[in-house]
């Protein structure tokens, strides 16, 4: 069955881009204080409660995080050259490449997974499907955190980014009430939303 034509944008554009964005992605200690204590709620949430996935973990910075705070973390990404930075720099932590579409676990296995920046590229007729594949592979009660850029419905398509590298992706914007709503009709009970200006995060819970 072929690639779908977004993923494979995706997966060849951030392999293009994988080292320029590792050098200026900043990591979870130099975010802002309040990213900082979503990202460390999470954590404390998640410890010790079961595996929890880092969907699009690009050079593993955030898995590395969740890892040094007791949580059974694992970073998956669509781009092998982003996952081999993040095994190079983690050694201890392990990496996979995968889809958001299709996530290499069972049933319910997952007490966890942050989705951190890494659905906006997804075309917003299809995040029915993504965020079906987060409940299924949350376990009950399982936690979801997802944060990403919102708008008003825009799809802004870059030629290039992170240096000046050629990409080919989409990003689209979408309202936060959108994004709330479909996580809703997907079977995630939303617990929480943040809206900072052009970004958003959403904690839900698998019921």
């Amino acid at each position: 069955m072929a690639e779908p034509s977004h993923l494979t944008a995706v997966r060849e554009s951030y392999d293009t881009v994988a080292a320029a964005y590792a050098e200026v992605i900043p990591p979870p200690a130099a975010l802002d204080p309040l990213s900082r204590a979503l990202l460390h709620a999470f954590a404390e949430e998640t410890a010790g409660a079961g595996p929890v996935a880092d969907v699009g973990c690009g050079p593993g910075r955030i898995t590395a995080y969740l890892a040094e705070r007791g949580v059974r973390a694992v970073g998956l990404d669509l781009s092998r050259r982003m996952t081999e930075l993040a095994r190079r720099a983690y050694p201890h932590v392990p990496f996979a490449v995968a889809s958001m579409t299709a996530l290499p676990v069972r049933d319910g296995a997952l007490a966890g997974l942050l989705a951190y920046y890494s659905t906006h590229h997804t075309p917003p007729a299809l995040l029915p499907d993504v965020f079906a594949e987060f409940r299924r592979a949350l376990a009950p009660g399982g936690l979801l955190m997802l944060a990403g850029h919102v708008g008003t419905g825009e799809c802004r398509r870059p030629t290039e980014a992170y240096g000046g590298l050629p990409v080919s992706f989409e990003s689209h914007r979408l309202p936060p009430a959108r994004i709330a709503a479909l996580l809703e009709a997907a079977g995630l009970t939303v617990t929480a939303r943040l809206e900072e200006g052009r970004f958003a995060t959403f904690r839900a819970r698998r019921g």
